[in-house]
């Protein structure tokens, strides 16, 4: 891994060498990194004036299980959520300006603010106890809908040429940071005031901090709401691009 590593690095300055200016304005790219999280990531990136250009990112990954299962199961601690049936899609555009500090032409250092608008899929079940008057039984309320964010934030990235038509685009680190909005329903019939008041408990009793949840069940169904900061990381992506 770390001799890859190392030759991805070696790579654009070897071929900075080799390679006559491009003047082409346009770069389209595909980010391989964010394959391996199963998003698909395609990024449009246009010079507008010298050291400056602005780009659209977009986003989305397939509605399925649960990426990275473990690391959510220890930030919800506690929480009544099945995370063995707990689904999650999502997509998300990414405007961008970025600045060249070095070479310009759409090459070397850049630091990037951008705004990114992104949906979340989720299918969330919540697990609950009641008696149902012959002993204890647990059901499990997926309730599913969208939360939505909005954020702002920064990245620091590198931007080289390979070959005659290719680019090498690395995002070093960056975060950004906004609010969410979820709302969440399930229409389903809840005959018996035990059952709705064991869901009603667990509804309520979901920590999940910083987010905020409320929540109403009905005799035919649930619906919960979300709200809270929103905060995320890019960095450690790896972009090959085609510039025109």
């Amino acid at each position: 891994m770390k001799k890859m590593l190392m030759l991805l690095l070696c790579i654009p300055f070897l071929s900075e060498a080799q390679v006559p200016v491009l003047s082409g304005k346009n770069i389209v790219k595909l980010n391989l990194s964010s394959l391996v999280a199963k998003n698909f990531h395609i990024t449009y990136e246009r010079k507008i004036a010298g050291r400056i250009s602005a780009s659209l990112g977009f986003r989305t990954m397939a509605k399925g299980s649960l990426p990275f299962k473990s690391t959510f199961e220890s930030l919800l601690d506690g929480t009544d959520f099945n995370f063995n049936k707990f689904e999650l899609g999502n997509t998300a555009f990414t405007p961008e300006v970025r600045l060249y500090l070095g070479k310009g032409n759409l090459r070397g250092f850049y630091v990037a603010p951008y705004m990114r608008f992104a949906s979340f899929d989720v299918t969330a079940p919540i697990k609950y106890t009641y008696n149902n008057g012959s002993g204890n039984v647990t059901e499990e309320a997926p309730v599913s809908g969208k939360i939505k964010s909005t954020s702002a934030g920064i990245m620091f990235g590198t931007q080289y040429r390979i070959f005659k038509v290719l680019t090498l685009d690395i995002w070093i680190i960056g975060g950004h940071y906004g609010s969410s909005k979820g709302d969440l329903s399930l229409i389903k019939s809840f005959p018996t005031q035990q059952e709705r008041d064991a869901l009603q408990q667990e509804i309520n009793s979901l920590d999940a901090k910083p987010f905020k949840f409320k929540g109403t069940v009905t005799s035919t169904g649930a619906f919960v709401q979300s709200d809270g900061p929103w905060a995320g990381v890019r960095g450690l992506g790896v972009n090959i691009g085609f510039r025109f």
